[in-house]
C-alpha cells in the first residue's frame, strides 16, 4: 500500500482535481490524504479573525462568498443528480455551521473547528466525484483515528489501533480518502497539526500502515537546490537523505512540512516529492541512504530574531549559560543558532511570542541587544562541513554582511544569519559560488 498526499493547489481547480483522479486510480491500494482547496484555509482563518474582532457582518459575507465558490465547483464536477444533491446538502450543512459560529464566543476550539472545514469539504467532494467516476473508494474520517497527545506529538498507538479498526470495518476499497492537517487532541477536542500539517499526516499514516512509499504531491518538481521564487536556473534534486531533507524543511524549504520526515525516518519508509502538474517527472526521493557529498541545496528561513546577551563578567563564569538557557526553556522558545565569545552569546529564535518576557529576565544579569528582520540561510549536504569545495560559500562574506555563522554543529548543515533585506542577494550569490551558475 502507498500513501499519497495532495496539497491545496493539487485540488485547487476542476482541472487539477481530475488530474489527481488520473494519478491515483489503478495499481495497488492507496490511502490518499487531501488538503483543503487552495485559498480555503486562508479564508477560514480570516473568518475566524473577523468573529474574534466582532466583525460579524463581514464574517457572514465571507462565509457566503466561500460557500458560493464551493457550489460552483460542485456544479462543474458532479453531474449525477443524486450524488450532486447529496454533496450540495453537505456543503450547505458546513456553511450553515460556519454561520452559527458567528454567534459564539471566540476560542481556540472554535478556531480549530472553523479551519477544519476546508479538509472536510475537499475530501467529501472528491470522494463523491470518484464514486461518480466508478472508482471503488471509501472515506476515512481523520477525526476517527488521528490524535495527538498532551505534548502535541502523534499518539502512535491510538492512531494505529483505530485506523486499522476502521479499515477492517469499512467495506473493501481500492482507494481510501482521508483529511490531512486535522486531528483530535488528548482530550478529544478538534485540533490540528499546524499549517502545512497534511504532509505530516501522510507520513504518520505511512508509518502506521507500513506503507511501501509515501508520495507528497505539490505543484513543483521535487525539492530544488535553491528557492526558485528568487533564483533562476534552479533544479530538482533527485535524491536526499532523511537528515538532509529534515534540515532543508526546517530551514525554509516550503515544499515540505518540517516535521514530515520524522515518522518516515523512524519507520524507514521512502518519501517521494512529486508534481501534480507534471506527474511524469521523477521528483525527489528521500530515503535512508545518501548520494554524493558537498552542498546539495540552499534554503532560507525568514522572521528570525537575533539576540545578543552580554555578561557583565566573563562569559564562562559559572552558571551564566545555564541561566540563559533556562529562561528560553521556561518560555518554551526554541533556539535555532548560537555562537559564543569570551563575554557574549548570540542566538536566534523564530518565535517572538514571549520575546518581551525573555528580554526582561535576561536584562536582570546581562546587557541585551535585539535585531529583528533577520533570515537564516542554510546550506545542506551530506558531510558538507568536510567537503573540499565547501570553502567556496565563504566568498559571500565579501559581498554580504553576515551576522552569525553556524559551522560544525551538524555535518550536514552550515547556516548563515543575514539581514532579510540581503537575503535574495545572498541566495543568488551563493547559487553562483556553490553551483557555478551565473548570478541572475
Amino acid at each position: 500500500m502507498k500513501v499519497l498526499k495532495f496539497g491545496g493547489t493539487s485540488v485547487g481547480s476542476i482541472e487539477n482535481i481530475k488530474r489527481v483522479k488520473e494519478i491515483i486510480t489503478g495499481g495497488a491500494k492507496k490511502i490518499v490524504v487531501l488538503s483543503a482547496m487552495s485559498g480555503t484555509t486562508n479564508s477560514l482563518v480570516e473568518i475566524s479573525e473577523l468573529i474574534k474582532n466582532n466583525s460579524i457582518n463581514e464574517a457572514l459575507i465571507n462565509i457566503e462568498s466561500l460557500g458560493e465558490k464551493y457550489r460552483l465547483v460542485l456544479d462543474e464536477l458532479i453531474k449525477e443528480p443524486s450524488l450532486k444533491q447529496n454533496t450540495l446538502n453537505y456543503i450547505n450543512t458546513v456553511f450553515d455551521f460556519l454561520k452559527t459560529c458567528t454567534s459564539k464566543k471566540h476560542s481556540e476550539l472554535l478556531y480549530n473547528k472553523i479551519v477544519s472545514q476546508g479538509e472536510l469539504l475537499s475530501t467529501y467532494i472528491f470522494t463523491k466525484y470518484l464514486v461518480q467516476e466508478g472508482v471503488n473508494v471509501r472515506l476515512l474520517p481523520a477525526l476517527d483515528f488521528m490524535r495527538i497527545d498532551k505534548a502535541n506529538d502523534p499518539d502512535d498507538f491510538y492512531i494505529q489501533q483505530n485506523l486499522q479498526r476502521i479499515i477492517n470495518e469499512t467495506l473493501p476499497a481500492d482507494i481510501y480518502i482521508t483529511q490531512g492537517f486535522i486531528c483530535l487532541n488528548a482530550f478529544g477536542k478538534i485540533a490540528n497539526l499546524q499549517r502545512g500539517g497534511s504532509d505530516y499526516t501522510a507520513t504518520i499514516i505511512g508509518a502506521v500502515v507500513k506503507a511501501e512509499e509515501v508520495e507528497i504531491w505539490t505543484d513543483i518538481d521535487g525539492m530544488h537546490n535553491n528557492d526558485p521564487r528568487f533564483v533562476e536556473n534552479t533544479h530538482a534534486i533527485s535524491n536526499l537523505s532523511f537528515d538532509e531533507a529534515a534540515e532543508l524543511a526546517y530551514f525554509g524549504a516550503k515544499i515540505l512540512h518540517p516535521q514530515t520526515v520524522m515518522p518516515a525516518r523512524e519507520a524507514n519508509i521512502p518519501v517521494r516529492l512529486k508534481n501534480t502538474m507534471n506527474p511524469e517527472s521523477s521528483g525527489t526521493l528521500i530515503s535512508k541512504g545518501f548520494k554524493g557529498e558537498g552542498i546539495k541545496a540552499i534554503a532560507a528561513k525568514d522572521n528570525i530574531t537575533a539576540i545578543k546577551i552580554k555578561s557583565a563578567r566573563m562569559l564562562l563564569a559559572h552558571g551564566f549559560l545555564k541561566k540563559v538557557f533556562e529562561i528560553f526553556e521556561k518560555h518554551e522558545t526554541a533556539i535555532d543558532m548560537i555562537t559564543t565569545s569570551e563575554v557574549a552569546v548570540s542566538l536566534t529564535i523564530d518565535d517572538n511570542k514571549n520575546l518581551n518576557s525573555i528580554v526582561d529576565e535576561l536584562e536582570k544579569f546581562s546587557i541585551v541587544e535585539v535585531d529583528n528582520r533577520q533570515s537564516i540561510i542554510c546550506l545542506v549536504g551530506h558531510l558538507v562541513v568536510r567537503h573540499h569545495e565547501t570553502h567556496r560559500l565563504f566568498r559571500v562574506l565579501q559581498d554580504i554582511s553576515v551576522r552569525m555563522i553556524s559551522y560544525g554543529g551538524s555535518n550536514n548543515n552550515i547556516s548563515l544569519l543575514v539581514d532579510t533585506s540581503d537575503k535574495i542577494k545572498a541566495l543568488k550569490l551563493l547559487n553562483s559560488y556553490v553551483f557555478d551558475f551565473e548570478i541572475a
